[in-house]
């Protein structure tokens, strides 16, 4: 029985008018086991329903750790007034008693932990870390024990916004059971905006969204502000998240209006406490759509005149609004090419109205013809490497990890290491559009550790993507990474409970590119489910090689697209899409009696060579091509020898029985933990894991059905 569920029940006049004509003995007696029975349920769900996310901070049970830490911090002072320094009191008081056991109140006279600025706190200042702190920026911070007689631990900061983060850092260092009695930790974000995209829509629906509803209650926003909305900021702050654009980049114009903008301005009020700026996704059509012009054209001075107004208006009502985000002339989205303009005649005309505020213009580079490209990635590419150089300085491109769509398994978009004088904000994909939704566990930290680390070769080895996006390979003067959301209604907030784990690896691999991602799910699974080891190497194990399972049960060797129609959640190879041919999953199989897979070498659409020597060179080569890309660049024969030594279709077959069987064994080894973790928890996982297992099965069972169809070759033996 859920919280609210029970509340009704409790409310409910039958019960009330009954009580009224029971003697009091009776009442007691009857309802008593019921109300302690309802009191128990509540508890467990509060606790246990996932609702908490890694910001559990239950007891520390290890009695030699628990000493350690209580002689460490025997007492808190948290100096300052501004309303992110009340939250930061707030958060150490409420964590450090449910961690120790200790209640902290705050003292001005002292204590053995300190947090504050230079400004805030005479300790600070006298420490003379001004310089030190003004390297790291107002989002960077210091931890650092004193060694004085009675060692004092200090979390400082430029600003209150970084102590704030600097908070959580030390707090994740308790929660994960990290040594805290010699500190000397100098962190800041290699990334100034960390974004969180939301493709939510007005009425309360998210495009590709699997965990309930919008968080934004248009309805009851301005003079009612949901309590969870504080939960969700508080949330991406303890992890450095920055920035939410809170609508569809499919936008609505009406976003724009004032209305809207004062609902904006609301939810702008709760997170700007955590260092959370607002952005929107415009609508580059609103001149025409709520501004009653006749024209969205870019070079037209009164179009240019009503966005300089209309942004004017949205500083008065939001101050620190951070600014838009642009999709335009791509899947019928309104924009700069319907006027004979280029992205960058777009995209200057909102920067040039956002620029004497401080705004900037996210313009995403997923774009493709009217026409059907012979290959759908070649396009952003070619429209956007000839206007290198011409956007304003406050622009950046948004490009998304890979170049065709959130794909289980691409190479890097080649746009990353082509653009060098504008800056290229990546975009990564947290909600599992191709990936199972939130049925399947798939951890991303894997596939985005290989796309940041991915070299470009742009300016000679060593170019990594992250280096890129960090502005170290070109000096981009704004750096940038975005994550379409994964979050709704439902009250484990991403729909599976391991859909935590993206957005909680979103956020350390946007504040650091060159993260790990095996470091970064221990510290999920820590600060989740426990620090006992027997469960969280299992658990990390079950992480850290769920996405090449799913890869192998959906898209092995480099296959992409052959999801269904619209949905893109269960098999469909053979598709065609009467719309367009390149939404056709057999536009990018290209499944044949020769053989399968799209050849994009020099012999074909000659993809590889938007790639930088010697990339093109290994793409290009079938014996030098990785086989996790073979299909996405070479079109192979049915009977091709593979490095394995099997032929092509064996191959084949046997990848895509290796993610099946590898999904079984993922569902064994999470049964073994039963016991370990608590029983709603438990049940929930178990219950998705039991779908991933049947989904993974038609995955297999369907595509090489399909595939058999074209290659006239045998099936293994017990497959359908």
């Amino acid at each position: 029985m859920s919280i609210n569920s029970a509340e009704k029940t409790f409310q409910n006049p039958t019960l009330v008018r009954a009580r009224h004509a029971l003697p009091l003995r009776n009442i007691f007696t009857n309802l008593f086991p019921f109300i302690l029975f309802l009191l128990l349920t509540c508890a467990n769900t509060q606790a246990e329903d996932g609702s908490r996310l890694w910001l559990r901070f239950d007891p520390i049970e290890n009695s030699p750790l628990l000493q350690s830490y209580r002689q460490t911090v025997t007492g808190l002072t948290v100096e300052g007034t501004s309303e992110t320094e009340k939250i930061i009191q707030t958060e150490l008081a409420s964590a450090l008693k449910n961690l120790l056991g200790q209640n902290l109140s705050n003292s001005p006279e002292g204590g053995k932990l300190i947090v504050g600025t230079p400004e805030s706190s005479a300790l600070i200042a006298r420490l003379k870390l001004d310089k030190e702190l003004k390297r790291l920026g107002p989002e960077g911070y210091v931890i650092r024990t004193l060694k004085e007689k009675n060692k004092t631990t200090v979390i400082a900061s430029q600003s209150p916004i970084g102590a704030l983060y600097g908070t959580f850092y030390f707090l994740r260092l308790l929660q994960t059971h990290q040594p805290i009695e010699d500190l000397n930790i100098v962190e800041k974000p290699k990334v100034k905006l960390r974004v969180l995209d939301h493709w939510d829509n007005l009425d309360g629906t998210i495009e590709r969204g699997y965990a309930g509803k919008t968080l934004w209650n248009w309805k009851e926003l301005p003079g009612k502000v949901d309590q969870r909305l504080k939960d969700y900021a508080r949330a991406n702050a303890s992890i450095g998240i920055n920035g939410s654009v809170l609508n569809n980049v499919n936008s609505n114009p009406i976003f724009l209006t004032e209305e809207y903008l004062h609902k904006i301005a609301a939810i702008a009020s709760v997170f700007r406490p955590y260092g959370i700026k607002v952005y929107l996704a415009a609508n580059f059509a609103a001149p025409k759509k709520i501004g009653g012009m006749t024209t969205s054209d870019p070079l037209d001075p009164q179009v240019a005149e009503w966005w300089k107004t209309k942004v004017d208006e949205i500083y008065k009502i939001i101050p620190d609004f951070g600014g838009f985000l642009v999709k335009a002339n791509s899947e019928n989205q309104s924009g700069p090419q319907d006027y004979g303009r280029t992205h960058a005649d777009g995209a200057n005309l909102l920067a040039k109205a956002l620029q004497p505020h401080g705004g900037i213009v996210m313009w995403r580079s997923f774009v493709y013809n009217a026409d059907v490209d012979p290959d759908r990635i070649n396009r952003a590419y070619k429209e956007f490497k000839p206007l290198d150089g011409k956007f304003l300085k406050n622009v950046l491109i948004q490009s998304k990890n890979g170049a065709l769509d959130f794909q289980p398994r691409e190479p890097f978009s080649p746009l990353f290491g082509a653009l060098r004088k504008t800056p290229l904000m990546a975009e990564l994909q947290v909600t599992q559009e191709y990936l199972g939704h939130s049925n399947h566990l798939v951890y991303l930290g894997t596939m985005w550790e290989e796309f940041f680390k991915s070299d470009t070769y742009s300016k000679g080895p060593y170019s990594t993507v992250a280096r890129v996006v960090e502005g170290k390979v070109f000096k981009y003067q704004i750096t940038g990474v975005a994550g379409v959301a994964n979050t709704g209604t439902d009250r484990n907030w991403t729909g599976h409970l391991f859909g935590q784990a993206n957005w909680y690896a979103f956020g350390r691999f946007a504040w650091n590119p060159e993260s790990s991602a095996k470091e970064v799910s221990e510290e999920w699974t820590r600060m989740t489910w426990g620090n006992d080891p027997q469960l969280v190497n299992p658990i990390v194990g079950m992480m850290m090689g769920s996405r090449e399972t799913y890869v192998n049960y959906v898209t092995p060797l480099g296959l992409s697209g052959v999801f269904e129609k619209d949905l893109h959640y269960a098999p469909d190879p053979g598709m065609v899409d009467p719309r367009r041919e390149d939404w056709s999953a057999a536009y990018y199989v290209r499944a044949d009696e020769k053989g399968l897979g799209f050849n994009r070498t020099l012999t074909g659409s000659r993809n590889v060579n938007q790639y930088h020597p010697p990339l093109n060179h290994r793409f290009n080569g079938f014996s030098t091509c990785p086989e996790k890309f073979l299909l996405w660049f070479h079109h192979v024969a049915w009977g091709q020898k593979m490095k394995s030594g099997k032929p092509f279709w064996e191959e084949l077959c046997s990848r895509y029985d290796q993610g099946v069987s590898e999904a079984g064994e993922c569902q064994k080894n999470w049964d073994l933990l039963k016991g370990k973790v608590d029983g709603e928890r438990f049940g929930a996982v178990a219950d998705k894991l039991k779908i991933q297992v049947e989904d993974a099965k038609k995955w297999r069972d369907k595509c090489l059905l399909y595939f058999q169809t074209f290659s006239h070759q045998p099936l293994p033996a017990g497959k359908p």
